[in-house]
């Protein structure tokens, strides 16, 4: 059974970072390609960014440049560090197996972030 649990939200004022963790099991996560996406409140998915088993990366073209996502194949485990975060990043943040996509079969229960002054 794909499982993915998602860690590292929270309450952040703007312009702070944050690091977003997702621990894997169940499947072969070192050839799996891994995406992180969010859902902000009244809206619909949106696709962050994807790292593929060969560790090369694609973002989401607003994203780039303020989100990195990277992945440990020892730990099982992928990250999002995302920076000079604003109000508009507050979201529900999931990560996903599989590629760029607005939709995922397997994906975690999410990691709230809150951006707020």
């Amino acid at each position: 059974e794909v499982q993915l649990v998602e860690s590292g939200g929270g309450l952040v004022e703007p312009g702070e970072s944050l690091r977003l963790s997702c621990e894997a099991s169940g499947f072969t996560f070192s050839t799996s390609i891994m995406s992180w996406a969010r859902q902000a409140p009244g809206k619909g998915p949106e696709w962050l960014a994807a790292i593929y088993s060969d560790y090369t990366t694609d973002y989401n073209a607003a994203m780039k440049g303020r989100f990195i996502i990277s992945r440990d194949n020892a730990k099982n485990t992928v990250y999002l560090q995302m920076r000079s975060l604003k109000p508009e990043d507050t979201a529900v943040y999931y990560c996903a197996v599989g590629g760029p996509a607005v939709t995922f079969t397997s994906r975690g229960q999410g990691t709230q972030v809150t951006v707020s002054s």
